[in-house]
């Protein structure tokens, strides 16, 4: 996503990036335009209009994705939990408002998308050509993993990062190259400890690609504060399940899928940060065109 260098765009910018993490943060609450709309100091009619044109689409629609995503991922994470539970904890006031909202995003009921669509990876199909493609899959994959990565649970230190805010997948290069123009002339790119990243804050599992909320990345030595649209983001020290990876771009989705698998196979719980991924190299510039990456994932 790129912007005008206007001032007016920079705080716009950093009011959308902290009701962001604002609505991340009480899924479950009161999520009004009138809530929102104080909290970013705006008047609700003009709020509307700025979230609109940032996002592609209007606040109330963000808010029942967002809702609706994470019932989703309650759903084939978190079998233990009753369908009650999710829609109170995903913000919805009735079991009947939930099922319509959610039958008219995946065209399923909640019930019937539980059964139809658990992690893919976590339980076998009921029948014979099921169960044998599970098992083919399943063997194709762990094979491919053992043969491309090494994943441990390693104490990642601090980690501070400067940070542009991209909806969707479409433009995600703009926006690295807005975050290196930014950064070159505070001498940043030629730190020797620099690398880019990005940090992912919904899942292409259960969110369209072109509605995925990242966070192009430059890791910094130490803390910055949000500048225009730069925010300042600072990952405590904690655990995480990482893992390196040299692949090509095509097979970013199966390390992922990959490496989840590996945190439930190991018992690990995601912790409430987002997963993120650091890069090591310029891909184009590799012989084989191939990334070399760290993929996390913070765990409690």
């Amino acid at each position: 996503m790129t912007f005008s260098k206007t001032e007016t765009n920079k705080t716009y910018t950093q009011r959308i990036n902290t009701i962001f993490t604002y609505i991340d943060e009480n899924l479950e609450n009161d999520l009004s335009l009138e809530t929102i709309a104080k909290i970013a100091c705006y008047s609700p009619y003009h709020f509307h209009r700025i979230f609109k044109v940032f996002t592609h689409e209007p606040l109330n629609s963000y808010i029942n994705r967002k809702r609706i995503e994470n019932a989703a991922s309650l759903l084939y994470r978190n079998q233990q939990l009753s369908i009650s539970d999710i829609y109170l904890q995903c913000g919805f006031n009735s079991a009947a408002s939930f099922t319509k909202s959610f039958k008219k995003f995946y065209k399923n009921s909640p019930s019937k998308f539980r059964k139809v669509n658990p992690d893919k990876y976590s339980k076998i199909g009921q029948t014979a050509d099921i169960k044998e493609t599970y098992l083919r899959n399943l063997e194709q994959l762990l094979h491919w993993r053992d043969m491309n990565t090494t994943i441990a649970v390693k104490q990642v230190p601090e980690l501070h990062f400067a940070t542009l805010t991209q909806i969707g997948v479409q433009g995600l290069q703009n926006t690295f190259t807005n975050l290196m123009d930014w950064a070159g002339p505070k001498g940043l790119l030629v730190n020797p400890n620099f690398k880019m990243g990005t940090i992912f804050y919904d899942s292409f599992k259960v969110t369209s690609p072109d509605k995925v909320r990242m966070k192009a990345c430059l890791l910094t030595d130490n803390s910055i504060p949000s500048e225009d649209e730069i925010e300042g983001v600072t990952f405590a020290a904690q655990e995480c399940i990482v893992a390196r990876f040299e692949i090509g771009m095509q097979e970013f989705e199966k390390a992922w899928t990959s490496i989840f698998m590996w945190m439930n196979e190991n018992g690990h719980t995601k912790a409430d940060y987002p997963p993120y991924e650091i890069y090591h190299n310029n891909f184009n510039e590799h012989p084989e065109k191939k990334c070399i990456v760290d993929m996390c994932i913070p765990i409690k």
